[in-house]
């Protein structure tokens, strides 16, 4: 291979044209040469464009053509001085700290130039922009070719929100917990790089115990769903995906649990049903009241789950999951036997347990649902336990059932406030307890 070293090139005629080979030869550039244009380069498909200045500008300067520069306007606004029009001659700026808006960048023009036809300064106000301007001729001067903001290609975006009781748990995750009513109040619905959907638990007001004889109270309609972008262990219940969200409010109700009933004046032997909660498009049903053992309000009610049948006849338990939704929302509650015995409200994840055979027994209340939503292993909507005189209680489901009483003349335990856990059964003259109330949980990533 020759080689040749000479500081210069010229043409054989002052203002000629040098031609470098001929066509189809291939020319080569080694790692490390640099080629530093100062006239003006056509044909190599790139006119109008800008070879980017990396070292960002925080304060006033001169523009070069052919340089692109990143503008740092925190400190305040910036002027930059463009340089002489020549047509063909291309500068860039961006708005490195997304600051334009509050503190401008003001493009002084050199001399007689203008910018868009006039000569008025341009000023870059809006937050993010990036500009790509060409000088075209001496009546519309620099005109933009390329504009674009920052917002047009977000990295990941992550749910904010406001409402209720707000916690992080496991550093990436939010927990908005509702005991009573308000609004999940959504200012950013992220996006699928960071966060859009969001995980949530529904639980409804249990019902209460019934009086004299009394079946525990159904636990309140349970409901929970998973976001993929949630990192916690769900019920056997969750759906496996979460909710999405948009920037607005969602109203949020919570369920209250049902009022105990007075005892022993008819009709107020049999419970009273809870009350529904609700976030977005899930309603959790309220906890179905427990028979008394009073006739003719021996039997449970239907509900979220169904509540215990009481000591009038054999008495049938409620139906749990009614309206019926999937995954279930809960269970049937037990049935009483007439002879002293009384049904188990239903749980989240199983029914009450009936009165056994013709023995003077509670049944027990069904077990709720446990789940790691709000950072902690967590059982929710238990179902009460039935009441009995001189045999024995039910004992109250996990997650919030009240047991019942053989305790004559005694108020049956209530269940436990924001679980959804049903009352348990009164005893001999005993009244029942009251349903535990409702709660809402909404979680989701953030960062």
């Amino acid at each position: 291979m020759s080689e040749i070293k000479v500081n210069k090139i010229s043409p054989r005629t002052a203002c000629g044209t040098t031609t470098l080979g001929d066509s189809g030869d291939t020319f080569t550039i080694p790692a490390g040469v640099s080629i530093t244009n100062s006239g003006t380069a056509s044909g190599f498909g790139a006119t109008g464009a800008v070879s980017w200045n990396t070292t960002v500008k925080t304060s006033g300067f001169t523009a070069v053509a052919g340089e692109g520069y990143f503008v740092d306007t925190t400190s305040g606004p910036i002027t930059v001085n463009l340089p002489a029009g020549t047509a063909g001659a291309v500068v860039g700026f961006k708005d490195y700290a997304n600051t334009f808006d509050t503190n401008n960048l003001t493009l002084n023009l050199n001399g007689s130039d203008k910018a868009g036809g006039s000569t008025t300064n341009p000023v870059l106000a809006e937050e993010g922009l990036a500009v790509t301007l060409v000088f075209i001729d001496s009546t519309k001067g620099w005109l933009v070719t390329d504009s674009g903001l920052q917002s047009e290609a977000p990295g990941p975006q992550f749910v904010t929100a406001t409402g209720g009781t707000i916690t992080t748990v496991c550093t990436n995750f939010k927990v908005h917990t509702f005991t009573g009513p308000g609004t999940f109040s959504v200012s950013n619905a992220g996006n699928t790089a960071g966060s859009n959907t969001i995980s949530y638990m529904v639980v409804a007001g249990g019902g209460s115990g019934g009086a004299t004889h009394g079946g525990g109270g159904g636990a309140g309609g349970f409901r929970e769903g998973k976001a993929s972008t949630c990192s916690f262990t769900a019920s056997p219940l969750a759906l496996t995906s979460g909710l999405p969200v948009s920037a607005q409010g969602y109203p949020i109700v919570v369920g209250g649990g049902g009022a105990a009933p007075a005892n022993p004046v008819q009709p107020q032997y049999a419970g009273c049903s809870g009350n529904p909660s609700s976030f977005s498009t899930i309603t959790s049903t309220a906890g179905g009241r427990a028979g008394g053992g009073g006739s003719p309000q021996g039997a449970g009610v239907d509900g979220g789950s169904g509540g215990g049948g009481g000591n009038s006849g054999p008495s049938a338990g409620g139906s749990g999951n009614t309206p019926p939704v999937s995954p279930s929302q809960g269970n049937d509650g037990g049935n009483g036997n007439g002879s002293g015995g009384t049904g188990g409200g239903g749980g989240a994840t199983a029914a009450g347990v009936p009165a056994p055979g013709s023995t003077n027994t509670g049944g027990n209340g069904g077990a709720g649902a446990t789940t790691s939503i709000n950072g902690t292993p967590t059982a929710f909507a238990g179902g009460g336990g039935g009441g009995a005189s001189g045999g024995s209680l039910g004992c109250g489901g996990a997650g919030g059932g009240g047991a019942g009483t053989v305790t004559p003349n005694a108020l049956a335990p209530s269940g436990t406030a924001n679980t959804g856990g049903g009352g348990g059964g009164g005893g001999s003259s005993g009244g029942g307890g009251a349903g535990g109330s409702g709660i809402v949980i909404i979680r989701y990533k953030f960062q």
